[in-house]
């Protein structure tokens, strides 16, 4: 990975807040990460029914027909909130394919970047990943360890945190950012918790004495915050393993359902719109049920944002293969009713 100690201090200049932020001249318009080309271009969404987590991972990475990563230092954001079985958490199945791919498809190094709710450590510990991550040459970064210059203040115009927020370094400074999430809904104020929410890992617990944890989670603006932590960065490639779900209850344990799908894309907003509307199909509770896709203040926030999808028709739903498409069909028609 780059030497994350190249910048000094922990709080960006102008320049690098532009950057990291987008609230550049024009970003209202254009929106932060690629506002511009999402209004004009529909967002693709891999759509592949499985119930294979090695399959999954390869074929709907390949169905994209997009190659990211080569040549090029990954970082993966898996979800290892707590060390819950999935979707508690991320599958070590899932992520060991998932690193597999990255090698497969070129990468110059693979990582993987978390922060937790308990201590990272024991997260890792307890789920098995630290041995098996080390046997597939990839690089732990534990973001609990990182110095306080490299928690990086962005403070954007127009936030719902008070005080803006932290973003972990290696997160802003990543050649290639590769998120893989799991599909579950959250009964703390999230009402779901998929892409974007999975970035709350990259923002810390607590630091220089403030609780940014305790801030997101006692607000009435929650959702609106989730949203604007996305803001900054931008992954090149998301990826959800929708083989189990919650549909109720979560993130940690729930209602469980199954969901039999990988989703792939690179907009974080089409690929959490696709995942409600799976969560609907599936038959979940009054929070996703009662609420148009687009009217969830995750979705509605991180689109005002310009971080992805408009609305449901800037969203093309791509299913893998002919076993995958009657399946795909039904959640395009859901998503399409909202």
């Amino acid at each position: 990975m780059k030497n994350m100690a190249d910048k000094a201090g922990s709080r960006v200049s102008r320049r690098d807040f532009l950057k990291y932020s987008g609230i550049a001249a024009g970003a209202i318009i254009l929106g932060v990460g690629g506002g511009e080309t999402m209004a004009t271009t529909k967002s693709v969404v891999a759509f592949f029914k499985t119930e294979d987590r090695k399959t999954g991972v390869a074929s709907s990475i390949s169905a994209l027909d997009i190659n990211p990563v080569k040549n090029k230092q990954v970082l993966i954001k898996p979800n290892f909130n707590t060390a819950d079985l999935v979707p508690g958490s991320t599958h070590n199945d899932t992520l060991a394919s998932l690193v597999e791919q990255m090698w497969r498809m070129g990468a110059k190094s693979v990582a993987i970047g978390e922060r937790s709710y308990p201590p990272t450590k024991d997260v890792m510990e307890q789920k098995g990943v630290i041995p098996l991550l080390r046997k597939l040459d990839a690089k732990i970064i534990n973001f609990d360890d990182l110095a306080d210059k490299d928690w990086v203040e962005i403070r954007p115009k127009g936030s719902h945190w008070q005080k803006g927020f932290r973003v972990a370094r290696p997160v802003l400074e990543s050649e290639c950012l590769v998120s893989t999430c799991c599909l579950k809904t959250h009964q703390y104020g999230g009402v779901f918790t998929m892409s974007m929410k999975l970035h709350v890992g990259v923002v810390p617990t607590t630091r220089n004495g403030y609780d940014y944890m305790r801030e997101l989670h006692s607000s009435l603006h929650q959702r609106k915050m989730i949203a604007e932590i996305n803001a900054p960065f931008k992954p090149a490639l998301v990826v959800l393993d929708g083989i189990d779900a919650f549909v109720d209850g979560g993130p940690m344990t729930g209602k469980r359902a199954k969901g039999n799908v990988f989703l792939a894309g690179t907009d974080r907003v089409a690929i959490d719109a696709v995942g409600v509307a799976i969560l609907k199909t599936l038959g979940s509770n009054d929070q996703i049920m009662k609420r148009r896709i687009f009217d969830q203040e995750q979705i509605a926030r991180a689109a005002e944002l310009g971080l992805g999808a408009m609305s449901p028709s800037a969203i093309e739903i791509l299913p893998v293969d002919d076993q995958s498409g009657e399946y795909c069909a039904r959640v395009q028609e859901m998503l399409s009713r909202g």
